[in-house]
């Protein structure tokens, strides 16, 4: 018999009793199906960076029609839920009461300053707890009297505009709508629990059963064993993030403007790191509880913090940035906004996608040398 044949029967022994050891565990699948539909609600209907409905007190201490078209203006932005206050004290007793989170206070000379030509200062006070969205509120309101003035000028009840006028726009995320940010992003998590997770478990579980010592007496070979142990489970780790993709899609209506043959390949790629690294933590500790708890600490959280999937690491600190290039997740985080937001941006994609083919050689081969035929 040749070499070939003895590996290709080897790799069907291998792979029948892997499939097996799924199909008898279904938490496996349920961790590779089930759990990324839980998280992808979570965070598709859950999880909002965006600020809506947000209660926000209105002082009038000018009942004039030039007041009262602001107060109408905030009245009829989807952004702020108004409750109109009699006076500034009134206000600052339902911010201090957490009853509304900011306060848009137009003084009793607002109108007046109009008329004469003179600037009308109108103030914005905002809970300020949580910064982030203290900024989208004070954005928010700035907008909505920006569009005021703006309609002011084009009915021609105010004076000509100076020389420069700012006009903006968002690209790749036109609505600044966070779904469309946080979706892709997830897909990166979601990859990250299977290929982490599931692997850290495998070798540790045929120590615990008592499994591995009948594996070492028969011919299989390391390379093998690493192989019968990443295929099944990056099949169901594709499984996962085509299906998160279909509905993050379909659903959530993310925009997708990438092509599939590069998220195939680039998401294997990502898969592969994944894999060897929760092959890794399963090689080297033989206790599966300990190796969960390895998993998260050192796979999972370090995805969520580290990889700019919530938080900007352009703002954090020097450390943590440099510390965050060893995180696989940071990569592939970069490669799914890239793939859908802004299509297949080759400069953006490529150095990204060496990193990770770096990691996965990396993790397979200290994955490889981990694995002993010995006891």
């Amino acid at each position: 018999m040749t070499s070939g044949a003895l590996f290709r029967m080897r790799m069907r022994g291998i792979l029948r009793k892997e499939i097996l050891q799924i199909r008898r565990d279904p938490s496996s699948i349920a961790l590779a199906i089930f759990l990324p539909m839980v998280l992808l609600f979570l965070f598709g209907y859950g999880v909002s960076l965006d600020a809506e409905n947000v209660p926000l007190a209105v002082v009038l201490d000018d009942h004039a029609g030039p007041a009262r078209d602001v107060a109408a203006r905030f009245s009829g932005s989807r952004y702020f839920d108004i409750h109109l206050a009699t006076s500034l004290d009134e206000a600052q007793r339902w911010l201090d009461a957490r009853q509304v989170e900011g306060i848009v206070h137009l003084q009793d000379d607002f109108s007046a300053r109009l008329a004469t030509g003179q600037v009308a200062p109108v103030q914005v006070i905002v809970n300020g707890v949580d910064a982030n969205r203290a900024r989208l509120i004070q954005g928010y309101a700035r907008g909505v009297l920006q569009k005021w003035g703006a309609l002011r000028q084009a009915r021609g009840e105010a004076a000509a505009a100076p020389g420069v006028r700012v006009v903006q726009r968002i690209w790749f995320n036109e609505g600044a709508v966070s779904r469309n940010f946080l979706v892709p992003g997830l897909i990166t998590l979601i990859m990250t629990l299977i290929g982490i997770l599931l692997t850290a478990l495998v070798v540790a579980r045929e120590w615990e059963r008592g499994t591995m010592e009948a594996l070492l007496v028969t011919p299989v070979r390391r390379i093998d064993l690493l192989l019968g142990k990443v295929l099944p489970y990056f099949i169901l780790g594709m499984l996962g993030m085509g299906l998160s993709v279909g509905v993050g899609v379909t659903l959530f209506e993310v925009p997708f403007r990438g092509s599939i043959g590069a998220l195939l390949l680039l998401s294997s790629i990502f898969m592969m790191a994944s894999l060897g690294f929760g092959l890794l933590i399963s090689a080297a500790i033989r206790i599966q509880f300990v190796a969960a708890q390895i998993s998260i600490v050192a796979g999972f959280l370090p995805a969520i913090f580290l990889s700019g999937l919530l938080f900007d690491l352009e703002s954090t600190p020097r450390p943590i940035q440099i510390m965050s290039h060893i995180v696989p997740a940071r990569y592939f985080v970069e490669i799914s906004h890239t793939l859908f937001m802004a299509g297949d941006v080759w400069p953006v994609l490529l150095p990204n996608a060496a990193a990770l083919t770096g990691m996965a050689a990396l993790f397979m081969t200290l994955a490889y040398r981990k694995i002993s035929k010995r006891l």
